[in-house]
C-alpha cells in the first residue's frame, strides 16, 4: 500500500507528530504508573522523559512557524494561577 503524501504540508505533518507524541506520552505515563518492577518503571520513565522532549521540540517548531500560536496570558490570570498552586505555608502545630 502506497501512501500519498503530496497533500500533506509541514503544518499537517507537524500536527500529526504532535498528536502522536501526546498519545505516546499518555501511554508511557500510564505504563510507568502501573509497573510493579522498579527496573521496568525506570525504563518507562526514561522513555516518557525522552518523548516529552520530542513533544516539546515539535511544539516549538510549530510555534516558531506560526502553526501553534499561543497568546500571552493576562497578568491577573497568571497571578491567580500562581496563588492557586503555590504551596501553602505550614502552620506550627500545637502540642
Amino acid at each position: 500500500m502506497q501512501i500519498n503524501t503530496q497533500n500533506y504540508g509541514d503544518k499537517e505533518i507537524l500536527t500529526d507528530a504532535l498528536s502522536s507524541e501526546k498519545a505516546i506520552t499518555s501511554n508511557y505515563n500510564l505504563f510507568a504508573n502501573e509497573c510493579a518492577c522498579p527496573q521496568l518503571r525506570d525504563t518507562m520513565m526514561r522513555l516518557l522523559n525522552d518523548e516529552h522532549t520530542i513533544q516539546f521540540d515539535v511544539f516549538n517548531e510549530m510555534h516558531s512557524r506560526g502553526f501553534y500560536p499561543t497568546p500571552m496570558a493576562e497578568m491577573q490570570k497568571v497571578e491567580q494561577a500562581r496563588q492557586k498552586f503555590q504551596p501553602k505555608a505550614r502552620q506550627p502545630q500545637s502540642c
